[in-house]
């Protein structure tokens, strides 16, 4: 029998978050990954591929094609290769975009779980591009009895996203609308913080997804000193995202302050009234945990 060729409407259907954490949380009880990526360029045009390695789990390689000029189809293309930890053969080929849209979305969801007040009631989300959209999702199954609001920097894509997402409100001032919340996620490609641990009180927990180069951050320094912090991973995150890297090699935070990460699941267990922040890095190994539960669905439908 061939492998199966797995797409994204077909795929996304089978999913469910609280699921999807689930499997999460599985496969980081596993041996640590070995991960890798490679980049090879034709300017403009990108071609990324990131590959992991779990004992236990099997492999992945995870292609882009990342060619920004492209005008009457999608910038970023790809897909996941699966391929089995027995013998090495490849199991699937899955949906570039619903891996991406799942994993990242359900990587954030897994430390909120863990990190965010008991019951939260107003939700925060920053950011209104694709990213938003499974935030939502996501968020909605992970804390049913939330209530939802966005901020973007363009109130007019703010205004869109409520438009296709009713129960969501647009919030016009950033600073009010992060105090109230319980949870702050944010999903913004900012270089400059955009929020200020001024405005913070106990017991909030912020998600961060956006940053993902060395330059880029979402939060400043003084939300860091007065969080506790977790990451997905320390090494996706340490050396590589300007979130960790820029305060780290500036002395404002010490590597103690990143306090745990998903091989020490058990430690994402703050105070009732710590603020907590977490720092969603990716990773190859949350893309091969993702296909896997992927294709464990696509084999019992």
């Amino acid at each position: 029998m061939s492998p199966p060729v797995i797409p994204f409407d077909q795929g996304d259907a089978l999913l469910d978050w609280l699921g999807l954490t689930d499997a999460l949380a599985a496969g980081h009880s596993l041996p640590k990954a070995e991960i890798g990526d490679t980049f090879l360029y034709r300017d403009p045009d990108t071609l990324l591929s990131r590959a992991a390695w779990i004992d236990g789990l099997g492999m992945a390689v995870k292609t882009a094609t990342i060619f920004p000029e492209n005008a009457d189809k999608p910038t970023i293309n790809g897909g996941v290769s699966l391929y089995s930890d027995s013998d090495g053969t490849l199991d699937a080929i899955i949906d570039f975009h619903l891996v991406t849209k799942w994993k990242t979305a359900g990587d954030s969801l897994l430390a909120a779980l863990h990190l965010a007040p008991e019951n939260p009631q107003r939700i925060l989300i920053v950011g209104a591009g694709t990213v938003a959209a499974s935030v939502r999702a996501a968020f909605g199954a992970g804390f049913p009895n939330a209530a939802f609001s966005i901020w973007n920097r363009t109130p007019e894509r703010a205004s869109e996203f409520a438009k296709a997402h009713p129960d969501v409100t647009v919030e016009p001032d950033l600073e009010a609308a992060a105090h109230n919340a319980d949870i702050i996620i944010g999903c913004t490609m900012a270089t400059t913080p955009w929020l200020c641990g001024d405005w913070l009180r106990q017991g909030q927990h912020v998600n961060l997804i956006g940053a993902y180069r060395p330059d880029m951050r979402e939060v400043d320094d003084t939300t860091l000193l007065r969080s506790r912090i977790y990451v997905d991973s320390f090494d996706t995150t340490v050396g590589h995202i300007g979130e960790v890297k820029i305060p780290l090699e500036a002395g404002t935070i010490a590597r103690e302050h990143l306090l745990a990460d998903y091989y020490d699941l058990p430690s994402f267990k703050p105070a009732t009234d710590d603020i907590t922040l977490f720092k969603n890095g990716g990773g190859a190994h949350l893309d091969l945990m993702t296909s896997r539960y992927i294709l464990d669905r696509w084999r019992a439908r």
